[in-house]
């Protein structure tokens, strides 16, 4: 029992480091209008300050990927830790938009290549033949940001200011990073790919089609998770306690798409993918119209919530079984690509609200969550699996067979 914790314990340690990242990512969403109210900006212009993080990461994420492929991963995660930090300890001293635009920056060029090691290298550290839960105990930190940081980020900022959240989470970055130093054995690079892997991985069928659900899933989910606060403040009715509560539900049932879409990936990746891509575009498009219905109106938040977690795992799996070759740099694609979402939503969210209203957000998340649902569809039922050959000779298909994440092949089953 205790060998078996001590193996999983840097993988334990990367789930932290990933539970940091992403509470100071989402934490601007729950308190987008205190930033706003702060800095004497309108909540919709304040938004684009998810915008400016997110096309930052989009843009750095392969170039940065490429310049740090050689590094060594140990050292090159306690660096990361280090930016990190000192952008979010500065924070108290931020009093524009444009200081704390600075400070963002900073941390999304961390963030670019933070999130391009950290499913490759949890692969590596977790027990052999354990690669699918080693990136499910990572997503399960990204889970729990949302579940607890981002909830308890939000009420901190509350409380005590927004300024001093994101100081908090910087202090909190410095003890991930002593806690990865005393764990993760040194990791040199291996399989991070090049400049000369691009031509070769874009080729891929699989590759092309993940990243374009990536791209347009994560535009429609976050044209309306970047304004969720006011959407729910303005358009439903509701109130501040409200969207804490809202997060924290969507955060924990971030656990049920975790959990569902391990044992799915093991037996039928199209469900994987299909099914979080259906109930995200149904969490759209009911959010407004059951506002007033407790009973139907959160039973969807938990789908919300379930739906994208479990997408995500799909897709990083997939990616890095499609990519396993070169790794680093397929998973670097990824976050760019999920980050292109991101900003965008953020940027379309802005200009939505502004031309009409908060209510006409989820419905635009739920047209743009249904485009890639449908494509998906077809290409099951002309192929018969949702998901195009790793490359012009092979495919994943479902038939029972697992998915074997390290060779980036279908599990041969007797």
């Amino acid at each position: 029992m205790l060998t078996t914790l001590r193996a999983w314990l840097p993988v334990a340690m990367l789930a932290v480091a990933a539970f940091v990242y992403n509470t100071s990512e989402f934490l601007p969403v729950g308190l987008l209008p205190d930033i706003a109210e702060g800095l004497n900006e309108s909540t919709s212009f304040t938004g684009l300050v998810i915008t400016g993080y997110a096309w930052v990461v989009a843009i750095a994420s392969l170039p940065l990927a490429i310049a740090t492929a050689k590094l060594e991963r140990r050292k090159l995660l306690l660096s990361l830790m280090g930016i990190f930090a000192v952008a979010h300890l500065v924070m108290p001293w931020v009093t524009s938009f444009m200081t704390l635009l600075a400070a963002r920056v900073m941390v999304a060029l961390a963030h670019a290549v933070f999130w391009s090691i950290m499913f490759p290298l949890a692969a590596r550290m977790s027990p052999k033949g354990q690669t699918a839960k080693g990136v499910a105990s990572v997503m399960a930190g990204t889970v729990l940001a949302t579940v607890f940081g981002v909830p308890i980020g939000t009420k901190l900022g509350h409380w005590f200011g927004w300024q001093e959240a994101f100081a908090i989470v910087g202090g909190a970055a410095v003890i991930s990073g002593l806690l990865i130093a005393m764990v993760l054995p040194e990791s040199p690079s291996r399989k991070a790919g090049s400049l000369a892997s691009l031509p070769v991985i874009l080729k891929r069928p699989a590759l092309r089609q993940l990243y374009f659900i990536a791209a347009v899933a994560m535009l429609g989910n976050f044209t309306v998770y970047s304004y969720v606060s006011p959407i729910v403040t303005e358009a439903a009715g509701g109130s501040l306690e409200t969207v804490v509560t809202l997060l924290l539900v969507f955060g924990l049932s971030g656990f049920i798409g975790t959990i569902v879409n391990t044992r799915l990936l093991e037996a039928n990746t199209s469900l994987a993918v299909v099914l979080p891509l259906s109930f995200l575009t149904l969490a759209f498009l009911f959010f407004l119209p059951t506002a007033s219905l407790p009973w139907i109106h959160w039973p969807l938040i938990v789908l919300w919530g379930a739906s994208l977690t479990g997408l995500m795992m799909a897709l990083n799996n997939l990616v890095l079984a499609a990519g396993h070759d070169a790794a680093d740099i397929s998973s670097s694609m990824l976050s760019g690509i999920i980050n292109v979402g991101i900003g965008g939503g953020a940027f379309l969210g802005s200009i939505l609200s502004s031309a009409w209203s908060f209510a006409s957000l989820p419905y635009a998340g739920a047209i743009l969550a249904g485009g890639p649902l449908l494509m998906t569809l077809l290409i099951w039922k002309t192929t018969g699996a949702a998901i195009l050959p790793y490359d012009h000779e092979e495919s994943v298909r479902d038939h029972g067979q697992p998915l074997d994440l390290e060779s980036g092949r279908a599990a041969k089953t007797e």
